[in-house]
């Protein structure tokens, strides 16, 4: 006696009586942000920075220099640190980091939208470093029958340290799998129209809620160390295309819209101009009004709510600055969604 057809959205394969139940036809999208501590105690801090510092594409360095810096002293005092940090910006309602509640926001917004024009979709979001993990999301969407699957890093710009290591972690969890899904992979949207329509449209209306007029925006982009830049990484070039871009939509020149570089860590070289030492610098020169935006993040995090919000804003009106704003990153908004979507649809045509 035949077997039942198998469950399949699209397609109905008659299989012998012995073989397991397969679900096939659908596809999954799969949205993928940086990553997020699952807590802001010590040995959830020590989890997430340990594979996050320990991933060759984010740190280059020799092993032989850095496994012991890193398993010996960073290890040891950043955990603490950082864990304070996670702290002051944690969700307390969900007892989860911002960019965990607005990645999963943004997840279940693409599939709502999507759902009526393609419900042969399954959407679902995943971190490369910390939980939900990639190979864990993508086994999940393989069992709901997607045969293929579009991964789309949620960076604007490229970088090895960014859009690279999410198709590294992608990559090896196909290599442990007999049957792999077909895998697209979303490119970087830097200079997408829609994507710097929005993020024109976001800063004018957030500017307009502000008391005051700054004399000077910054597009601050995550710094990565200089010596990417010289090897070939692209992200430098794609950052100054966007502001670049940013500036000529709002009508502003070179000395009112400026871009610099954030986060730096180590004692290397990293992109410039460097976001702190500008913000410093503009306060002890007179400026009294400033704004910050983050162009390069897709959502509100660590980088964007503590260390913009917070210590360059305390750098601002320590060296004489009144008046600083960090503007809200696009996030799960109108605006932010509209440019998810966007690249989603664009990168599945011909599937959907």
């Amino acid at each position: 006696m035949n077997a039942p057809f198998s469950q399949g959205d699209m397609r109905a394969v008659r299989l012998p009586a012995d073989h397991p139940p397969v679900k096939v036809g659908r596809i999954g999208v799969l949205l993928v942000n940086l990553g997020t501590p699952d807590g802001t105690d010590y040995w959830s801090m020590r989890r997430y920075l340990k594979e996050f510092l320990s991933d060759r594409r984010v740190i280059e360095t020799p092993r032989i220099i850095w496994w012991p810096l890193l398993n010996g002293v960073i290890l040891t005092t950043r955990p603490g640190r950082k864990g304070k940090d996670y702290a002051s910006i944690w969700n307390k309602e969900r007892d989860e980091s911002p960019l965990r509640t607005i990645t999963r926001s943004q997840a279940e917004k693409l599939a709502a939208s999507l759902a009526a024009s393609a419900p042969q979709l399954t959407v679902d979001w995943a971190m490369r470093y910390g939980n939900p993990s990639i190979p864990s999301r993508i086994e999940a969407l393989q069992k709901e029958g997607c045969d293929r699957i579009l991964l789309v890093p949620l960076y604007p710009q490229y970088a090895a340290a960014t859009s690279a290591t999410v198709c590294d972690k992608a990559f090896d969890a196909l290599k442990a799998m007999r049957w792999q899904p077909v895998l697209r992979v979303a490119p970087p949207w830097a200079d997408d129209p829609v994507y710097i329509e929005a993020l024109a449209s976001q800063l004018t209306k957030e500017l307009a809620k502000l008391p005051f007029e700054p004399e000077v925006i910054l597009a601050s982009f995550h710094g990565v160390p200089k010596s990417y830049l010289m090897q070939g990484d692209p992200y430098h070039c794609q950052c100054h295309k966007t502001a670049r871009l940013m500036r000529d939509a709002l009508g502003l020149d070179e000395q009112r819209f400026r871009i610099t570089f954030q986060s730096r860590f180590g004692p290397a070289e990293w992109l410039q101009p460097y976001t702190d030492k500008t913000v410093e610098a503009l306060a002890k020169e007179g400026v009294r009004n400033l704004a910050v935006c983050m162009p390069g993040f897709t959502a509100d995090c660590l980088e964007t709510l503590e260390e913009i919000a917070g210590e360059n804003a305390e750098i601002f009106h320590h060296n004489g600055g009144q008046n600083f704003a960090a503007i809200p990153c696009l996030n799960d908004g109108e605006e932010g969604m509209r440019v998810i979507e966007h690249v989603v649809r664009r990168e599945l045509m011909g599937w959907i």
